[in-house]
């Protein structure tokens, strides 16, 4: 895990870092492997794959983060990256794997009302995406509605939303 962590920051290759991405996610099934990423800095380099512009490889990434999010410990850091990838969903193309990814990895963050205030800016595009999705992404948008509105400070923030 180290290596390929090691690996992910040392190489500009797209194609190695989604093999390495893919990897770490298949890794991150086993609940010890998500705790030696973590502590191994992995979910921050993970994080920063973000931002490559290449959207199979932030499409790994946010699949990998949605693997790492099953631990407690680990939603504590990658809740940094929430502001992040709402702004991914919003801006990436329709019903894109990218989208799916980005609304799988909201969907287990929003399981707990801890981090549902830094999904607020988003509930139009959610909303949005509702009516304009296909099936596939409404299902997923829809879990990340009802977990929001399982949260009663959210209930304004729902009913306010501009669609």
């Amino acid at each position: 895990l180290q290596k390929l962590i090691h690996l992910l920051q040392a190489t500009d290759d797209p194609l190695i870092q989604e093999q390495a991405l893919i990897t770490l996610s298949n890794s991150a099934a086993f609940s010890v492997n998500q705790d030696i990423i973590r502590n191994l800095d992995g979910l921050s380099v993970i994080g920063g794959m973000l931002s490559n512009c290449v959207p199979k490889v932030k499409e790994k990434a946010l699949n990998a983060l949605n693997n790492l999010s099953m631990n407690i410990k680990n939603q504590e850091e990658i809740q940094i990256f929430i502001t992040q990838v709402c702004r991914t969903v919003e801006s990436a193309p329709l019903n894109s794997d990218v989208q799916l990814a980005g609304l799988r990895l909201l969907t287990n963050m929003s399981v707990t009302s801890d981090y549902h205030q830094k999904m607020i800016n988003s509930i139009p595009c959610f909303l949005h995406l509702l009516s304009e999705g296909t099936e596939k992404t409404q299902i997923q948008v829809l879990k990340v509605l009802v977990n929001l509105s399982a949260n009663p400070a959210m209930t304004r923030h729902l009913l306010r939303a501009q669609v």
